[in-house]
């Protein structure tokens, strides 16, 4: 009979990490400071290191490093930071899920949308929670490049911009045009000419967005269609500066039709008539590749796919009527 003992096996030692302190981890990688981190989610600083501390214990290895001021998660904790966020994602589907099954109608919707959609957004949004009163809607205004950014993190359920570029994983419904018009202040020489042809304004000092602006790229692909380019121009980082630069009369400016109903009503600002303008752009709908709706996802994407097509743009004036802006 063989008497020697049974090798042992060795089972591999189970993490006990949790959810929460994923999410404070997840957190920490995102805004790269425990302080922002604990203002974040309304907690002290040290219990925010003392989670992610346990958390480094459990794994058995640093997940950030420290250089200078900034922290940043080392690779396994570049690692951790996807798993974290696809286990936040997976949970969000499995409540959208019980949503689902129960038949409930609320839920908290996060909604990206770039900083030019901020003059309509808000008024869509309002009129979709006066119907669905239980439903909280979260809007998050920023630039191009950071909702892009959001919707690769599979962040928002949904977001409103331009059409976004190709092979990004991302399904775009277009909803509602976005005219883009060249403004100048009412006693600028241009704003009552007619017919302004575009060799004339290219000599004009422009006003214009920040690289990667989705107007900036659109006025920028016209010109060089044209076989022009401006002469002079200054950069600013958001609508409003570039309005009050132009009625300041600093120059000329490129912007949504969508965000001058108040400038025009008032008279603080012309647009220009300038041949082969307005530029026709659209305002899209996007959302991941395979993203799971919720019910009140659904909801909000079939109400702004329907609803936004009645708004009602800002009065042209002179020759640039509303037949040249097609619904």
């Amino acid at each position: 009979m063989n008497t020697e003992p049974k090798p042992r096996i060795k089972t591999p030692r189970r993490r006990n990490f949790t959810l929460r302190q994923l999410k404070l981890f997840e957190a920490v990688a995102r805004t790269g400071s425990f302080t922002r981190t604990a203002e974040e989610l309304h907690l002290t600083q040290p219990a925010v290191s003392n989670q992610i501390k346990q958390l480094e214990d459990q794994i058995g290895t640093p997940l950030f490093e420290h250089i200078g001021r900034k922290i940043s998660p080392t690779e396994v904790g570049r690692e951790l930071v996807a798993f974290s966020r696809d286990i936040s994602q997976r949970i969000d589907e499995f409540e959208n899920l019980l949503d689902d099954i129960k038949g409930l109608h609320h839920g908290v919707l996060n909604v990206a949308v770039v900083s030019t959609a901020e003059y309509f957004s808000p008024y869509l949004l309002a009129r979709f929670c006066s119907h669905h009163p239980g439903i909280t809607v979260n809007l998050d205004v920023t630039n191009r490049d950071a909702v892009l950014k959001q919707l690769a993190d599979n962040a928002p359920d949904m977001a409103i911009m331009g059409v976004p570029p190709d092979g990004a994983n991302l399904v775009a419904q277009s909803f509602m045009p976005n005219p883009l018009v060249v403004v100048a202040a009412p006693d600028h020489a241009l704003a009552t000419m007619k017919d302004v042809p575009i060799e004339r304004v290219v000599r004009e000092r422009f006003i214009i967005r920040e690289p990667g602006s989705g107007t900036r790229d659109a006025f920028e692909r016209f010109l060089m269609k044209s076989g022009w380019r401006l002469q002079n121009s200054m950069e600013m980082s958001s609508n409003e500066a570039i309005k009050h630069a132009v009625m300041a009369g600093l120059g000329l400016g490129v912007v949504s039709l969508h965000t001058l109903e108040m400038e025009l009503k008032l008279g603080r600002l012309a647009i220009v008539d300038l041949v082969d303008f307005p530029l026709e752009r659209h305002w899209y709908l996007v959302h991941r590749q395979g993203k799971r709706f919720s019910v009140a996802a659904q909801s909000l994407k079939t109400f702004i796919l329907t609803e936004a097509a009645q708004a009602v743009l800002p009065a042209l004036p002179g020759r640039i009527t509303r037949s040249k802006v097609k619904r």
